[in-house]
């Protein structure tokens, strides 16, 4: 196979940022030639994703980061995912005659997670104030920003919705019309609550750390809590259960919560330590998937073979019918992560994976924890739609109406990776609070987050909703070590498929020496064999979709080994973005497909 890329890998050495949108790699850049480190830079980023892309992430969404320190020389995980309201347990929603959480509308609002998580990260690792971090936010929301296509579209597909059942949306973004691709969009209403919030952080304190604690206070205790919290008691909106609701989130709720910090769940590979979130997220199921492939020597293999494919996609489908039966948040049930992403696990499980595609969904057998998954068959009606914009926004139809490609996945969330001149680095992957899942909440100029969807309502699921519970989110930020240095941040979006694109990533880079942005413009796939994270919850037994540009003989091969392949545009799956550190030299590379991230340094 030859390598391939479609732009150079970035290098350098004083700083590279690498985003799912070029603004917010321009605005990450700054910060770090302004003097900012990589935390710094990283804030200011997040924030101006939450400009620019607003149909996949938001401020009331969530972020898991992921990043290294040089001064503290260590990795930790900080989680930016909110928790469960304390009126959302089980039975409220089966007294509203439901048996799974919407994906749209308020019901399935968690706390957002988001800026707290940015804000503890900026207080403890950062060195520049919150008002230079989120100034090119702002002026993006005041000024405008250029219209990417997928946000024209979006906003056209839920257009209807937004007319008929959410007016605050229609007043935000249909003041002028569906808003066209390559126009300028601004969103006044968000400057003013962030430089509000700004005023009181200005107010409440003399120093930095003190004026960052007075933002967190505006946002959890202050004005944005009382809106958020006024806004679920008053407001009844449709949803996609077809029926109207109010939502469940309180002042007491965002007062009471706040981010946390942790150590990494970690596995080795060859001589590379991949650093991953715990069970709360998908991340360990990336670990899992390592452990069962170090059983196969896929050095003797190349990046489209047929064997590359089906031991990459059959050890997935054994890792996340795992998550399906085990992972949940451990604070409230027991997850059994050491055991599951040992290496004696994978070599007892090792032995189910054969010549053929599985079609079977099949977890482990750990006495004492878990629960028998929930298996939704999906039955395609022909439309290619999702009920009122529910779904992960990644893999949702994001085309005009009219386009001939309608089927296609046009959608991202968002991601991040920055390493500094000092050797910090920070991966993230901001998302939540989509401008399509929930209604915009007038007072502040964004809307609500749908991550409740990924609960179960069945109390026996280590995933199912409980008060003060974390949604088994699927955001799953990368950083591994090589040698025992740190190396490489890197992930995606994509829901689902985040931890099945960013690790044939890894793969390719490990066992066939492409280099970061080869790696990550290679033909890419992914399995739709296990139950979906969203809303309507469905999986598709066999399932396995491959860009066009793999090898007719490779997809053939696949299909006799029994896999449903289901061949997609040439450039439609995967949304990598990855930076590196190889001793002096820094690098960095950023998926092309949809014209939208890019990567910068020097």
């Amino acid at each position: 196979m030859t390598a391939f890329t479609t732009r150079p890998e970035i290098l350098g050495t004083f700083g590279v940022v690498t985003s799912t949108h070029w603004l917010a790699s321009a605005v990450g850049m700054s910060v770090l030639e302004r003097g900012g480190n990589a935390f710094d830079a990283a804030v200011a980023t997040g924030f101006a994703l939450q400009v620019v892309e607003p149909h996949l992430n938001g401020p009331a969404g969530e972020v898991p980061i992921i990043y290294y320190t040089a001064q503290g020389d260590e990795v930790q995980v900080l989680c930016g995912q909110g928790v469960a309201p304390a009126a959302a347990n089980i039975q409220a929603f089966q007294d509203l005659g439901l048996d799974m959480i919407p994906g749209t509308g308020l019901l399935a609002t968690v706390v957002p997670g988001a800026f707290d998580a940015w804000m503890l990260m900026l207080r403890d690792h950062g060195t520049m104030e919150l008002s230079e971090l989120l100034e090119p936010a702002i002026a993006y929301a005041t000024e405008g920003y250029p219209v990417i296509p997928n946000v024209s579209a979006t906003i056209e597909n839920v257009q209807e919705t937004f007319e008929n059942d959410w007016p605050t949306s229609a007043a935000l973004y249909l003041a002028k019309g569906v808003p066209e691709a390559g126009s300028l969009f601004s969103n006044p209403v968000l400057a003013e609550t962030y430089r509000r919030v700004l005023r009181e952080a200005e107010a409440g304190g003399r120093n930095r750390e003190d004026r960052i604690e007075a933002a967190r206070r505006a946002w959890y205790r202050g004005f944005v809590a009382e809106a958020m919290d006024r806004f679920c008691r008053e407001t009844e909106v449709m949803d996609a259960s077809g029926r109207a609701h109010s939502g469940l989130l309180t002042a007491d709720d965002l007062a009471n919560w706040s981010a946390t910090k942790g150590a990494p769940v970690t596995g080795d590979y060859r001589n590379f330590t991949l650093c991953k979130t715990g069970p709360w997220g998908q991340g360990p199921a990336a670990l899992q998937t390592l452990a069962l492939l170090k059983g196969f020597d896929l050095d003797k293999l190349a990046p489209d073979d047929p064997d590359f494919v089906h031991l990459v996609v059959e050890s997935h489908k054994l890792a996340f019918a795992d998550r399906e039966a085990y992972y949940g948040d451990p604070d409230f049930a027991p997850v059994p992560t050491e055991t599951l992403i040992s290496d004696d696990y994978a070599d007892g499980r090792r032995s189910l994976i054969g010549d053929e595609a599985s079609v079977e969904l099949r977890p482990g057998d750990i006495p004492g924890f878990g629960a028998e998954p929930i298996v939704r068959i999906a039955v395609d009606d022909g439309s290619g739609e999702n009920p009122r914009g529910s779904g992960e926004p990644t893999m949702a139809r994001f085309a005009k109406k009219e386009d001939s490609v309608a089927d296609t996945a046009l959608g991202d969330t968002c991601h991040i990776d920055i390493i500094d001149r000092w050797g910090n680095m920070v991966s993230a992957t901001p998302s939540g609070g989509w401008l399509q899942s929930s209604p915009a909440i007038p007072e502040l100029g964004f809307c609500l987050n749908t991550r409740a969807q990924m609960f179960w309502l069945d109390e026996r699921m280590p995933s199912a909703l409980a008060p003060g519970r974390r949604p088994r989110t699927t955001l799953s930020p990368s950083l591994a070590l090589r040698d025992g240095q740190p190396y490489m941040a890197f992930g995606t979006p994509g829901g689902d498929q985040q931890d099945q694109w960013s690790l044939q990533v890894f793969l390719r880079h490990v066992h066939f020496g492409l280099n970061l942005q080869e790696a990550i413009d290679a033909p890419e796939f992914n399995s739709l064999h296990f139950p979906s994270s969203f809303h309507p919850r469905e999986c598709e037994p066999g399932k396995l979709k491959m860009e066009g540009r793999f090898p007719e003989a490779t997809i053939e091969e696949l299909r006799r080994r029994g896999h449903d392949v289901q061949v997609e545009d040439d450039w439609s799956l995967g949304r990598v973005t990855a930076a590196a550190k190889d001793g002096d030299i820094l690098k960095a590379a950023a998926n092309p497909r949809f014209m939208q991230g890019y990567a910068v340094g020097r």
